[in-house]
Protein backbone atom coordinates (compact mmCIF):
# COMPACT_ATOMS: atom_id res chain seq x y z
CA UNK A 1 0.00 0.00 0.00
CA UNK A 2 1.39 3.40 -0.98
CA UNK A 3 0.97 6.18 1.56
CA UNK A 4 1.36 9.12 -0.82
CA UNK A 5 -1.25 10.62 -3.12
CA UNK A 6 -2.67 13.93 -4.30
CA UNK A 7 -5.95 15.21 -2.87
CA UNK A 8 -8.19 17.95 -4.23
CA UNK A 9 -10.99 19.86 -2.50
CA UNK A 10 -13.57 21.26 -4.90
CA UNK A 11 -15.30 24.50 -3.91
CA UNK A 12 -18.75 25.15 -5.39
CA UNK A 13 -21.52 27.69 -5.01
CA UNK A 14 -24.51 25.41 -5.38
CA UNK A 15 -27.88 26.71 -6.55
CA UNK A 16 -31.33 25.44 -5.61
CA UNK A 17 -31.81 23.23 -8.70
CA UNK A 18 -29.98 19.95 -9.23
CA UNK A 19 -28.99 19.85 -12.91
CA UNK A 20 -26.80 22.98 -13.01
CA UNK A 21 -25.10 21.90 -9.79
CA UNK A 22 -24.16 18.53 -11.28
CA UNK A 23 -22.74 20.25 -14.36
CA UNK A 24 -20.73 22.82 -12.41
CA UNK A 25 -19.31 20.29 -9.95
CA UNK A 26 -18.46 17.81 -12.70
CA UNK A 27 -16.41 20.42 -14.58
CA UNK A 28 -14.37 21.09 -11.46
CA UNK A 29 -13.87 17.39 -10.75
CA UNK A 30 -12.51 16.88 -14.26
CA UNK A 31 -10.21 19.87 -13.85
CA UNK A 32 -8.93 18.56 -10.52
CA UNK A 33 -8.31 15.17 -12.04
CA UNK A 34 -6.42 16.86 -14.85
CA UNK A 35 -4.26 18.56 -12.20
CA UNK A 36 -3.25 15.13 -10.90
CA UNK A 37 -5.66 14.54 -8.03
CA UNK A 38 -6.18 10.92 -6.99
CA UNK A 39 -8.86 11.66 -4.36
CA UNK A 40 -11.30 14.47 -5.14
CA UNK A 41 -13.72 15.79 -2.51
CA UNK A 42 -16.93 17.73 -3.12
CA UNK A 43 -18.72 19.97 -0.58
CA UNK A 44 -21.83 19.38 1.52
CA UNK A 45 -25.26 19.37 -0.19
CA UNK A 46 -23.59 19.66 -3.57
CA UNK A 47 -26.70 18.49 -5.43
CA UNK A 48 -28.88 21.37 -4.22
CA UNK A 49 -28.77 24.17 -1.72
CA UNK A 50 -32.51 24.67 -1.36
CA UNK A 51 -33.29 26.77 1.74
CA UNK A 52 -37.06 26.10 1.67
CA UNK A 53 -37.67 22.76 3.31
CA UNK A 54 -40.88 21.93 1.47
CA UNK A 55 -39.14 22.53 -1.86
CA UNK A 56 -36.16 20.43 -0.78
CA UNK A 57 -38.57 17.59 0.03
CA UNK A 58 -40.22 17.94 -3.40
CA UNK A 59 -36.92 17.97 -5.31
CA UNK A 60 -35.11 15.25 -3.35
CA UNK A 61 -35.06 11.66 -4.62
CA UNK A 62 -34.38 8.34 -2.90
CA UNK A 63 -30.78 7.16 -3.14
CA UNK A 64 -31.47 4.66 -5.92
CA UNK A 65 -33.15 7.37 -8.02
CA UNK A 66 -30.94 10.34 -7.25
CA UNK A 67 -29.57 11.88 -10.48
CA UNK A 68 -26.56 13.50 -8.82
CA UNK A 69 -25.41 10.24 -7.26
CA UNK A 70 -25.72 8.46 -10.60
CA UNK A 71 -23.87 11.27 -12.38
CA UNK A 72 -21.03 11.41 -9.87
CA UNK A 73 -20.63 7.63 -9.84
CA UNK A 74 -20.33 7.70 -13.63
CA UNK A 75 -17.87 10.61 -13.34
CA UNK A 76 -15.64 8.64 -10.96
CA UNK A 77 -15.62 5.72 -13.39
CA UNK A 78 -14.90 8.00 -16.34
CA UNK A 79 -12.04 9.89 -14.67
CA UNK A 80 -10.61 6.96 -12.71
CA UNK A 81 -10.52 9.04 -9.52
CA UNK A 82 -11.67 8.28 -6.01
CA UNK A 83 -14.53 10.69 -5.31
CA UNK A 84 -15.91 11.84 -1.99
CA UNK A 85 -19.37 13.22 -2.69
CA UNK A 86 -19.41 15.62 0.26
CA UNK A 87 -23.09 15.14 0.77
CA UNK A 88 -26.35 14.90 -1.14
CA UNK A 89 -29.88 15.69 -0.05
CA UNK A 90 -31.45 12.22 -0.13
CA UNK A 91 -35.17 11.50 0.34
CA UNK A 92 -35.93 8.95 3.06
CA UNK A 93 -39.73 9.34 3.05
CA UNK A 94 -42.35 12.02 2.46
CA UNK A 95 -41.29 13.93 5.58
CA UNK A 96 -37.61 13.32 6.21
CA UNK A 97 -34.39 13.73 4.28
CA UNK A 98 -30.84 12.53 4.89
CA UNK A 99 -27.70 14.66 4.56
CA UNK A 100 -25.62 11.78 3.17
CA UNK A 101 -21.94 11.61 2.22
CA UNK A 102 -20.65 8.98 -0.23
CA UNK A 103 -17.20 7.59 -0.96
CA UNK A 104 -17.04 6.31 -4.54
CA UNK A 105 -14.27 4.13 -6.00
CA UNK A 106 -12.75 4.64 -9.49
CA UNK A 107 -15.07 1.97 -10.90
CA UNK A 108 -18.13 3.91 -9.72
CA UNK A 109 -18.94 1.59 -6.82
CA UNK A 110 -20.13 3.09 -3.53
CA UNK A 111 -17.53 2.09 -0.95
CA UNK A 112 -19.21 3.72 2.06
CA UNK A 113 -21.84 6.25 3.01
CA UNK A 114 -22.35 8.35 6.12
CA UNK A 115 -25.38 10.30 7.33
CA UNK A 116 -24.60 13.56 9.15
CA UNK A 117 -25.07 12.98 12.86
CA UNK A 118 -25.24 16.48 14.32
CA UNK A 119 -28.06 18.72 13.14
CA UNK A 120 -27.43 22.44 12.63
CA UNK A 121 -30.21 23.99 14.72
CA UNK A 122 -28.81 27.47 15.25
CA UNK A 123 -29.72 31.15 15.09
CA UNK A 124 -26.78 32.92 13.46
CA UNK A 125 -26.12 36.66 13.48
CA UNK A 126 -26.66 36.88 9.72
CA UNK A 127 -30.43 37.20 9.83
CA UNK A 128 -30.90 33.47 9.21
CA UNK A 129 -32.33 30.74 11.41
CA UNK A 130 -31.31 27.16 10.66
CA UNK A 131 -33.38 24.17 11.81
CA UNK A 132 -31.84 21.21 10.04
CA UNK A 133 -33.63 18.73 12.29
CA UNK A 134 -36.98 19.92 10.94
CA UNK A 135 -36.25 18.23 7.62
CA UNK A 136 -33.30 15.90 8.13
CA UNK A 137 -33.03 12.68 10.08
CA UNK A 138 -29.72 12.56 11.95
CA UNK A 139 -27.40 9.64 11.39
CA UNK A 140 -26.60 7.21 14.19
CA UNK A 141 -23.31 5.59 13.12
CA UNK A 142 -19.74 6.73 12.60
CA UNK A 143 -17.94 5.51 9.47
CA UNK A 144 -14.30 4.74 8.72
CA UNK A 145 -13.75 3.63 5.11
CA UNK A 146 -10.78 1.97 3.43
CA UNK A 147 -8.92 3.69 0.58
CA UNK A 148 -5.77 2.56 -1.27
CA UNK A 149 -3.67 4.87 0.91
CA UNK A 150 -5.19 4.64 4.37
CA UNK A 151 -8.44 4.88 6.29
CA UNK A 152 -10.86 7.77 5.88
CA UNK A 153 -13.18 8.95 8.64
CA UNK A 154 -16.33 10.55 7.22
CA UNK A 155 -18.02 13.58 8.79
CA UNK A 156 -20.10 16.53 7.56
CA UNK A 157 -19.97 20.25 8.45
CA UNK A 158 -21.50 20.88 11.92
CA UNK A 159 -19.99 17.59 13.12
CA UNK A 160 -16.69 19.50 13.39
CA UNK A 161 -17.90 21.09 16.64
CA UNK A 162 -18.09 17.70 18.37
CA UNK A 163 -14.52 16.54 19.09
CA UNK A 164 -15.58 13.17 20.51
CA UNK A 165 -16.63 12.03 17.03
CA UNK A 166 -13.19 12.80 15.59
CA UNK A 167 -11.47 11.12 18.54
CA UNK A 168 -13.54 8.01 17.93
CA UNK A 169 -12.70 7.99 14.23
CA UNK A 170 -8.97 8.41 14.88
CA UNK A 171 -8.96 5.68 17.51
CA UNK A 172 -10.76 3.42 15.04
CA UNK A 173 -7.86 3.87 12.62
CA UNK A 174 -8.68 6.96 10.55
CA UNK A 175 -5.57 8.54 9.01
CA UNK A 176 -7.51 11.32 7.31
CA UNK A 177 -10.95 12.80 7.95
CA UNK A 178 -13.29 14.46 5.48
CA UNK A 179 -15.33 17.49 6.55
CA UNK A 180 -17.42 18.64 3.56
CA UNK A 181 -19.30 21.75 4.57
CA UNK A 182 -21.63 24.62 3.81
CA UNK A 183 -20.44 26.78 6.72
CA UNK A 184 -22.20 30.11 7.11
CA UNK A 185 -20.05 33.13 6.39
CA UNK A 186 -20.45 34.48 9.93
CA UNK A 187 -19.46 31.27 11.72
CA UNK A 188 -16.83 30.50 9.11
CA UNK A 189 -15.03 33.79 9.64
CA UNK A 190 -15.06 33.15 13.38
CA UNK A 191 -14.31 29.45 13.71
CA UNK A 192 -13.69 27.49 10.47
CA UNK A 193 -9.89 27.50 10.43
CA UNK A 194 -9.54 27.10 14.18
CA UNK A 195 -11.93 24.15 14.45
CA UNK A 196 -10.43 22.23 11.54
CA UNK A 197 -6.84 22.79 12.66
CA UNK A 198 -7.81 21.66 16.16
CA UNK A 199 -9.37 18.42 14.88
CA UNK A 200 -6.20 17.70 12.88
CA UNK A 201 -3.85 18.46 15.78
CA UNK A 202 -5.88 16.65 18.45
CA UNK A 203 -5.98 13.45 16.43
CA UNK A 204 -2.73 13.59 14.47
CA UNK A 205 -4.52 13.19 11.13
CA UNK A 206 -5.03 14.93 7.81
CA UNK A 207 -8.25 16.92 7.51
CA UNK A 208 -9.79 17.46 4.07
CA UNK A 209 -12.58 20.03 4.08
CA UNK A 210 -14.25 21.01 0.75
CA UNK A 211 -16.70 23.85 1.17
CA UNK A 212 -19.52 25.81 -0.39
CA UNK A 213 -18.84 29.48 -1.09
CA UNK A 214 -20.62 32.66 -2.12
CA UNK A 215 -24.25 33.75 -2.05
CA UNK A 216 -27.04 31.23 -2.61
CA UNK A 217 -30.82 31.30 -2.83
CA UNK A 218 -32.73 33.25 -0.17
CA UNK A 219 -29.59 35.31 0.59
CA UNK A 220 -27.81 32.43 2.27
CA UNK A 221 -24.05 33.05 2.34
CA UNK A 222 -21.36 30.42 2.81
CA UNK A 223 -17.74 30.94 3.77
CA UNK A 224 -15.68 28.94 1.29
CA UNK A 225 -12.01 28.45 2.24
CA UNK A 226 -11.82 24.75 1.46
CA UNK A 227 -8.89 23.48 3.50
CA UNK A 228 -6.35 20.67 3.42
CA UNK A 229 -4.55 20.41 6.77
CA UNK A 230 -1.71 18.12 7.85
CA UNK A 231 -1.47 16.24 11.18
CA UNK A 232 0.65 18.99 12.73
CA UNK A 233 -2.03 21.58 11.97
CA UNK A 234 -0.34 23.19 8.96
CA UNK A 235 -2.70 24.45 6.28
CA UNK A 236 -1.45 22.96 3.02
CA UNK A 237 -4.12 24.55 0.81
CA UNK A 238 -6.86 27.16 1.24
CA UNK A 239 -9.56 27.65 -1.40
CA UNK A 240 -10.27 31.28 -0.55
CA UNK A 241 -13.60 32.86 -1.45
CA UNK A 242 -14.27 31.75 -5.02
CA UNK A 243 -15.45 28.69 -6.92
CA UNK A 244 -12.58 26.40 -7.93
CA UNK A 245 -10.42 23.71 -6.38
CA UNK A 246 -7.21 23.31 -4.41
CA UNK A 247 -4.75 20.41 -4.43
CA UNK A 248 -2.07 19.17 -2.05
CA UNK A 249 0.26 16.21 -1.89
CA UNK A 250 -0.56 13.93 1.04
CA UNK A 251 2.02 11.72 2.77
CA UNK A 252 0.29 9.54 5.34
CA UNK A 253 3.63 8.66 6.97
CA UNK A 254 3.24 12.05 8.64
CA UNK A 255 0.29 10.64 10.60
CA UNK A 256 2.49 8.05 12.29
CA UNK A 257 5.16 10.68 12.90
CA UNK A 258 2.73 13.07 14.58
CA UNK A 259 1.20 10.33 16.72
CA UNK A 260 4.64 9.13 17.82
CA UNK A 261 5.67 12.67 18.73
CA UNK A 262 2.52 13.30 20.80
CA UNK A 263 0.82 9.94 21.48
CA UNK A 264 -2.28 11.48 23.06
CA UNK A 265 -4.60 9.00 21.34
CA UNK A 266 -3.24 6.37 23.72
CA UNK A 267 -3.47 8.57 26.81
CA UNK A 268 -7.25 9.00 27.16
CA UNK A 269 -8.62 8.24 30.60
CA UNK A 270 -12.20 7.67 31.68
CA UNK A 271 -13.70 10.15 34.14
CA UNK A 272 -15.68 8.19 36.66
CA UNK A 273 -17.09 11.06 38.72
CA UNK A 274 -17.83 14.75 38.19
CA UNK A 275 -17.74 17.14 41.17
CA UNK A 276 -19.55 20.46 40.76
CA UNK A 277 -18.35 22.80 43.52
CA UNK A 278 -20.62 25.41 45.13
CA UNK A 279 -20.56 28.95 43.76
CA UNK A 280 -19.46 31.91 45.91
CA UNK A 281 -22.19 32.62 48.45
CA UNK A 282 -23.09 28.96 48.62
CA UNK A 283 -20.29 27.99 51.00
CA UNK A 284 -22.55 25.80 53.11
CA UNK A 285 -23.75 23.83 50.13
CA UNK A 286 -22.19 20.45 49.60
CA UNK A 287 -20.47 19.71 46.29
CA UNK A 288 -22.70 17.91 43.84
CA UNK A 289 -21.23 14.62 42.72
CA UNK A 290 -22.55 12.51 39.91
CA UNK A 291 -21.25 9.76 37.75
CA UNK A 292 -19.66 11.07 34.59
CA UNK A 293 -20.92 9.72 31.30
CA UNK A 294 -18.59 7.05 29.99
CA UNK A 295 -16.61 7.93 26.88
Amino acid sequence: MTTTFTAACVQTSSARDVAPNIEAASRLVRAARGAGADLILLPEIVNMLEPRKHLAREKARPQDEDPALAAFRALAADTGAWLLIGSLVIKLNDEMLANRSFLVAPDGAIVAHYDKIHMFDVEVDDGQTYRESAAYQPGARAVVAATPWGRLGMTVCYDVRFPYLYRSLAQAGADLISVPAAFTRVTGQAHWHALLRARAIENGCFVLAPAQCGEHAEKRRTYGHSLIIDPWGEVLADGGDDVGFVVADIDLSKVAQARRSIPSLTHDRSIEEMEVCPAPGEADAAPVRRRARAR
